[in-house]
């Protein structure tokens, strides 16, 4: 491990990006699908 430490990085990078670009892949569909979020408004209607 001390002799190649990307071994670790690169895989952990990877699901990283990953868990990154599925987090905003599905807060996109979210927000371009469910309509009670448009009707709310950016500042989430409550209070």
């Amino acid at each position: 491990m001390r002799l190649a430490p990307w071994l670790v990085f690169m895989p952990g990078m990877a699901i990283l990006l990953t868990t990154l670009a599925f987090n905003f892949i599905g807060d996109g569909i979210r927000s371009a699908v469910d309509p009670r979020q448009r009707a709310r408004g950016p500042s989430g209607g409550d209070g």
